[in-house]
């Protein structure tokens, strides 16, 4: 990203999503800069994510709990856990197809939001929520799909760029959940990065002892990003 050469906006204050009695903001790239696609690519590597069409990362006045992570895919191995549950999941079928609405990604993204997040106010989206949130028109992003008997069971929203796959999303059959579903699409994607040759899996922010957060320390080695470095990750760095 080219230095001036970006307007950065702020988002107004909301509800933070992970903390009931917080307030969030973002720090927004300027949506009608060009070309968008590059800049996400290099702004992946300043801790910033993309939902929608839009380019972030969090910026809260009171808070600094989000810390961005990544995994770099060469030196990653998977511990025994991960080996099972690789081992669990042999039998579905993955497919890497174009990130777009259909009938039956719309059902799994229902029943997923109805299981995982009740009350929270995704739990009843539309059409246009489903499109808005994971696709965007300038963004190379894919659905990893995985599937048991030509049914599917799990969609990864995954974004390829020059600097590694962005894991942006995942939703699956939440009735199936001793496969590890969530677990399996993060190895997928390590599996992804290095079959295209890229060099980590960016999974988005680490919130320490936020219970959604503990499966990502699971993935070793992992990097989190503190004043501008990425840093191994470790109980110090994660909390500093």
């Amino acid at each position: 990203m080219q230095r001036d050469a970006v307007r950065l906006f702020y988002s107004i204050d909301h509800s933070c999503g992970y903390f009931a009695d917080r307030m969030a903001r973002n720090l927004l790239i300027d949506p009608l800069a060009e070309p968008q696609q590059m800049i996400y690519e290099r702004a992946l590597a300043r801790g910033f994510r993309r939902a929608g069409g839009h380019v972030y990362r969090p910026h809260c006045q009171h808070c600094q709990a989000c810390v961005a992570t990544r995994i770099p895919v060469q030196h990653f191995q998977p511990d025994r856990s991960q080996r099972r549950c690789l081992k669990k999941n042999a039998d579905l079928h993955r497919q890497l197809g174009p990130a777009q609405f259909s009938s039956a990604h719309f059902a799994l993204y229902q029943r997923y939001l109805a299981a995982r997040h009740p009350g929270g106010g995704m739990e009843d989206p539309s059409p246009d929520d489903f499109i808005r949130f994971l696709t965007s028109a300038w963004s190379k992003t894919s659905f990893l799909e995985f599937r048991h008997n030509n049914e599917l069971v799990c969609v990864a929203v995954t974004d390829v760029t020059k600097a590694g796959v962005s894991s942006v999303y995942t939703f699956y059959d939440p009735t199936l959940t001793a496969r590890g579903l969530g677990n399996f699409a993060i190895l997928s994607q390590i599996q992804l990065a290095e079959q295209l040759g890229l060099p980590h899996v960016y999974l988005g922010y680490w919130i320490d002892a936020h219970p959604k957060m503990h499966y990502k320390r699971n993935f070793q080695p992992l990097e989190v990003l503190r004043q501008g470095n990425w840093l191994p990750f470790s109980d110090r760095s994660a909390h500093a």
